[in-house]
C-alpha cells in the first residue's frame, strides 16, 4: 500500500506541476498576444486610414471598415503631389553607402582594437566609447560647418559622410572578433595566413550573423533619419524620404488631409514592412545567433 500510494502521490504531484505549467504558458502566451496587438495598432491604424476618404477619418476615425474604399485614389494624389521617386533614390543611395563605409571602417578597426596591441589603445578605445555619450544634436553646429566649408552642402554625400564612421559598429564588432577562439587564429598563423587575409577568411564569416544584425539596424535608423536631412539639405531633389514626407505636407490643401497622409507615411514604410515580410526567419536568426558558436 505505501508504495501504491507514493505512485499515486507522485502521479498528483506531476499532474499539478503539469497543470501549473499549462496555465503559465497560457498567460505568457496572452500576455504576447496583448503586447503585440498594442504595438500593431498604430501601424494597423494607418494602414485603414489610409483607405479613407477625408470625411470619413474625421467622422469615423476608429472604424475597421471604411465607408468607401479610397486608397487607390489617395495613392495617386499623393504620387502625384511629390517625386517620390527621386525620394527613394536618394534614400537608397544615402543608406546603402553609410552601411558600406561603416562596415569598411568598422571592421578593421574593431580588428585592431581585438588583435593588436599598439601604444595608447585602451586610450582611443575609450575615445570611441566616449562618442556613445555625446548626441548627434549637440555636434550639429561644428559638423554643419565642416560640411559647409568642404562644398558639401545640399548633396547626397553632405547627407552620408558625418555618419561613415560608427562607434557602435566598431564596439559590436570588437566584442564579436574577441568572442572568437585565439586557438583559431593561431592555427591560422602556423598555415602563413596573414592579419588581413584572417580578418577576410576567418574573422568576417565567424561574425556574418553580428554583422547582419548591425546592417539591419542601420539600414532602418538611415532609412527614418530626418533631422540632419532636413538640415544639410534645401532642394527638393537632394531630399530623402522622411524629409519628403515634411515636403508632401507642404503641398497639403488643407491643414488635415489625414486620409492622404497616411496614404503617404504607407509610401514611406512599405519597403521596411515587405523586408520584415520576406525576410523575418533570417532577421530573427541574424539577432538570435549573433554569438561565435
Amino acid at each position: 500500500m505505501s508504495v501504491e500510494a507514493a505512485k499515486l502521490s507522485l502521479d498528483k504531484s506531476n499532474a499539478v506541476a503539469k497543470r501549473k505549467k499549462i496555465v503559465s504558458m497560457v498567460v505568457i502566451n496572452a500576455i504576447i498576444v496583448m503586447a503585440s496587438l498594442i504595438f500593431l495598432f498604430p501601424l494597423a491604424w494607418i494602414i485603414i486610414s489610409s483607405m479613407k476618404g477625408q470625411l470619413d477619418v474625421l467622422k469615423n476615425p476608429l472604424a475597421i471598415i471604411p465607408s468607401e474604399f479610397m486608397f487607390v485614389e489617395n495613392m495617386k494624389e499623393v504620387l502625384r503631389r511629390a517625386p517620390w521617386g527621386v525620394f527613394y533614390k536618394n534614400t537608397i543611395v544615402v543608406a546603402l553607402g553609410i552601411l558600406v563605409a561603416q562596415l569598411c571602417i568598422g571592421i578593421p578597426a574593431a580588428y585592431a582594437f581585438s588583435s593588436f596591441k599598439f601604444r595608447f589603445k585602451h586610450f582611443f578605445f575609450l575615445f570611441v566609447l566616449a562618442r556613445l555619450l555625446v548626441s548627434g544634436e549637440s555636434l550639429l553646429l561644428p559638423t554643419y560647418l565642416i560640411i559647409n566649408g568642404m562644398n558639401l552642402y545640399n548633396t547626397l554625400l553632405g547627407i552620408a559622410l558625418p555618419s561613415f564612421a560608427s562607434a557602435v559598429c566598431i564596439i559590436i564588432f570588437r566584442g564579436a572578433f574577441l568572442e572568437i577562439p585565439k586557438e583559431l587564429k593561431d592555427s591560422a598563423r602556423i598555415d602563413g595566413c596573414g592579419d588581413f587575409k584572417y580578418m577576410l577568411v576567418v574573422g568576417i564569416p565567424m561574425i556574418k550573423s553580428r554583422i547582419i544584425a548591425f546592417s539591419i539596424t542601420s539600414l532602418v535608423y538611415q532609412w527614418d533619419s530626418y533631422f540632419w536631412p532636413m538640415v544639410i539639405t534645401e532642394s527638393v531633389e537632394k531630399r530623402t524620404l522622411a524629409v519628403g514626407m515634411a515636403y508632401f505636407g507642404t503641398q497639403a490643401e488643407s491643414a488635415s488631409e489625414w486620409g492622404l497622409t497616411m496614404a503617404a507615411a504607407i509610401l514611406v514604410i512599405m519597403p521596411l514592412l515587405l523586408a520584415m515580410v520576406f525576410f523575418q526567419r533570417q532577421l530573427v536568426n541574424s539577432f538570435v545567433t549573433s554569438g561565435i558558436k
